[in-house]
C-alpha cells in the first residue's frame, strides 16, 4: 500500500485546471473508428492518457487497428488472442461485443477487480444473437475470463435489461452497424444513466452509422461505419472534482474549453454547483466557477441516475454545506469500480462525516468537519480517490491510501490540481 499526502490549500483558490478528455467519449470513438469496414483510416485527436482508454488503444494495436496515429479499419477485432481490460469496465464490456464478430475464439480478461464486476447481462445479449461466450479459467458464470466469437452475426431483436449498466446497451450499439440485419435492442425496465447511451448514438453518428434512440428501443441500421478525423471534448466528470471543491473553500475555479463539451450528461454538475450556490459563468468555450468567502451555501437533493459518475464529488461536497442533503437514483453505482454507495459512505463516516446509505443513494448530514485518523482507503476506485481529496481545499492535510488508482481517468490529477488542493508526494 502506497500513501499519498495532499497539503492543503491555504487561502483563496484561484485556479485554471485543465481536464483530461472524456475516456467515454474516447472509448466510443475508437471503437467506431476501428469498425469501419476495409482499410479506411480515421483519426481520434485527444485521446487521454489514463488506463482505461490505454487498455482500448492496446488492444486496437494488438490486431493492428493502430497505425502511427490512424485508427484502421478492417483489422479489428483479429483472429483469436486475449484483450486485457485491466481495470476498466467500459474497455472490457465493448471489447466483449467487439470479440463477438470474430471467427475464432478471443479471450476476454481483466484484473482482480474488474473479475468481480457483473457482466451476465451482456454475455447473455450475445447469446442471443448467436455469439459463443464460455467462461474459462474457472470463472463465475456472468463474470471475466470468458471466450467469445461470433463470426458473421446476422443480428435482429435482443432484450436487455436498463437498469443494470447502460455500458452493456452502448457496446451491443457499438458493433450493430456491423450486423447483417442491424440491430434493435428492447430495453427491459427502466434505462440508467441513458445520457450515456445518447452519447454512443452521437458518436456512431459522426462516423456515419444510422441510430435511432427512443423511450425503450434502440435501432441500428446495417449502415457501415466510414473514416473520419474526430475530437475527443473535455471530460465533465472529471470536471466535477475542482468544481465541488468550491464546496469547500471559497474562490475561483476556471476550466478551459469544457463549455465546448456537448455530449456528456455529467455537464449536469453545473447545475448541481448552482442549486449549491456556486456561480457558475461561461466565457467563450470556458467554465469559470467562483464562491465568495461570505457566500452561506444551500443543502442539495439532487437525483444522479443519469450522472452517476457524479456521485462521490458531490457527496463530498455535501460534508461540507450544513443542512442534510440527499442524492437519489443511484442505487446501482454499488457494483462500480468499488461499492460506491457503501465504500464512499464507510470512509466519510470513519472520518467524522454523517453519511446513511439508502435504498437508492445516500443522506448526507453536513457541517462537520472531517478528521481521518487513518488514511483513506480507495477501494481499487480513481473517483474515491479523487473526491477524498477535495478536503485537502478547505486547508487540511489530507492521506489516501493507494492514491495511484487516479491513473484510471486522469494521471495528472494530482499535480493539475496544486491550485486547489496543495501539493502531493507519495509517503511510503
Amino acid at each position: 500500500m502506497t500513501v499519498t499526502r495532499v497539503s492543503g490549500h491555504t487561502g483563496t483558490v484561484d485556479a485554471v485546471v485543465r481536464v483530461p478528455g472524456s475516456k467515454s467519449v474516447a472509448n466510443r470513438a475508437l471503437m467506431c473508428a476501428a469498425l469501419v469496414p476495409g482499410p479506411g483510416e480515421s483519426r481520434v485527436i485527444g485521446v487521454p492518457g489514463g488506463d482505461d482508454c490505454s487498455a482500448m488503444v492496446d488492444a486496437l494495436a494488438r490486431c493492428g487497428a493502430i497505425r502511427g496515429e490512424s485508427v484502421v479499419g478492417g483489422s479489428f477485432p483479429g483472429s483469436g488472442g486475449r484483450f486485457d481490460a485491466g481495470i476498466a469496465g467500459t474497455t472490457s464490456r465493448f471489447l466483449t461485443a467487439g470479440a463477438a464478430l470474430s471467427e475464432s475464439a478471443i479471450i476476454i480478461d481483466g484484473g482482480e477487480p474488474l473479475r468481480r464486476r457483473p457482466m451476465a447481462d451482456l454475455h447473455d445479449a450475445l447469446r442471443q444473437l448467436g455469439a459463443t461466450v464460455e467462461q474459462v479459467e474457472g470463472s463465475p458464470r456472468g463474470y471475466l475470463p470468458v471466450s467469445v466469437a461470433g463470426g458473421r452475426l446476422v443480428g435482429g431483436t435482443v432484450a436487455v435489461r436498463g437498469d443494470v449498466s447502460s455500458q452493456f446497451i452502448s457496446a451491443l450499439m457499438l458493433v450493430a452497424p456491423r450486423l447483417t440485419n442491424g440491430l434493435a435492442i428492447d430495453v427491459v425496465g427502466e434505462l440508467v444513466s441513458r445520457p450515456y447511451v445518447e452519447m454512443t448514438a452521437a458518436v456512431m453518428r459522426d462516423f456515419g452509422a444510422s441510430v435511432d434512440v427512443g423511450t425503450s428501443r434502440i435501432s441500428v441500421a446495417p449502415v457501415p461505419y466510414a473514416p473520419c478525423e474526430y475530437t475527443v471534448e473535455p471530460d465533465f466528470s472529471s470536471a466535477a472534482f475542482p468544481i465541488m471543491a468550491l464546496a469547500i473553500s471559497s474562490g475561483r475555479v476556471e476550466v478551459p474549453g469544457l463549455a465546448a463539451a456537448l455530449l456528456q450528461g455529467d455537464s449536469f454538475i453545473l447545475d448541481v454547483a448552482r442549486a449549491m450556490g456556486i456561480s457558475v459563468a461561461t466565457r467563450g468555450n470556458d467554465i469559470i466557477a467562483e464562491r465568495t468567502g461570505d457566500a452561506v451555501l444551500s443543502p442539495v437533493h439532487v437525483n444522479l441516475a443519469d450522472a452517476s459518475d457524479l456521485v462521490p464529488a458531490v457527496a463530498v461536497a455535501c460534508t461540507a454545506i450544513r443542512g442534510r442533503s440527499t442524492i437519489t437514483g443511484v442505487g446501482f453505482i454499488r457494483s462500480k469500480e468499488s461499492d460506491r454507495l457503501g465504500d464512499l459512505a464507510a470512509e466519510l463516516n470513519a472520518a467524522g462525516a454523517s453519511v446513511t446509505v439508502d435504498a437508492d443513494g445516500l443522506t448526507i448530514d453536513g457541517g462537520t468537519s472531517l478528521h481521518p485518523g487513518r488514511p483513506y482507503a480507495t477501494h481499487h476506485d480513481h473517483r474515491l480517490a479523487m473526491a477524498f481529496s477535495l478536503t485537502a481545499a478547505g486547508g487540511r492535510e489530507v492521506r489516501i491510501a493507494d492514491a495511484e488508482v487516479v491513473t484510471k481517468s486522469w494521471p495528472s490529477f494530482f499535480r493539475d490540481m496544486t491550485g486547489v488542493l496543495g501539493a502531493a508526494e507519495v509517503l511510503h
